[in-house]
């Protein structure tokens, strides 16, 4: 365990990072597949619009790289264009 007033902060800070991180990323997946599920075109547009934010969101904190944002923004266009 740590010694330093300082450690034990980052320890406390870091804990409390890596659940908003781990939450935002769920809450994006499952943005995902609701996404994915969809099968009137309408709906799905609107639906885009807001996990692409979602995603842009993640990128923008470094939760995920900038290249995987784009890679899945871009296969959920082609989803949706499929539609």
């Amino acid at each position: 365990m740590a010694n330093h007033k300082s450690a034990l902060k980052r320890i406390r800070s870091s804990n409390k990072k890596r659940l908003l991180n781990r939450f935002q990323h769920k809450t994006t997946r499952n943005a995902i597949k609701k996404l994915r599920g969809l099968t009137k075109k309408k709906d799905a547009i609107k639906k885009f619009n807001e996990v692409v934010s979602l995603i842009d969101k993640l990128s923008k904190k470094k939760i995920i790289h900038s290249n995987k944002a784009a890679n899945l923004k871009s296969k959920l266009a082609k989803h949706i264009a499929s539609l």
